[in-house]
């Protein structure tokens, strides 16, 4: 799938280990602010508090990311977000990391719909068809 969402990030100093390379472990921080980036261009939030006061949020079934070349402090990393799965009620993003003309890294995020109730009880529910026509418009055809 085409990219639906692009952004960029430096890569902090925190962000990197003793050699001056980022620490993988960002990678995957990086995407989940990518992907609370993109749920807010399109008007939405990664938890958003129904009429009936119940929660909507997206917990993680999955992540994983590959590295393909380093990346170091103050580095400039395009990242670009793919609406790769729409389930009936699961998500799954990708992830591409860009220094440039060099691919950093790529990966991937599996969330699922769910309700919270008042007891902290997740239960996983169908996306909501309004979510759904907001997440199938960010699908960008190639």
């Amino acid at each position: 799938m085409a990219t639906a969402f692009t952004t960029s990030r430096r890569v902090e100093f925190a962000d990197t280990d003793m050699a001056g390379l980022i620490h993988f472990s960002c990678f995957y921080r990086y995407m989940e602010e990518v992907e609370h980036a993109f749920l807010r261009s399109l008007g939405r939030r990664v938890i958003e508090t129904q009429d009936d006061g119940t929660t909507v949020s997206w917990p993680r079934v999955s992540a994983e990311c590959t590295f393909h070349a380093p990346a170091h402090f103050e580095d400039e990393l395009e990242v670009r977000l793919s609406v790769t799965r729409i389930g009936k009620s699961s998500l799954t993003l990708g992830y591409d990391f860009w220094k440039q003309e060099i691919q950093v890294a790529s990966g991937s995020i599996k969330t699922v719909c769910c309700r919270i109730d008042d007891s902290h009880e997740l239960t996983a529910i169908e996306i909501p068809a309004d979510l759904r026509d907001v997440l199938q418009s960010a699908v960008v055809s190639e």
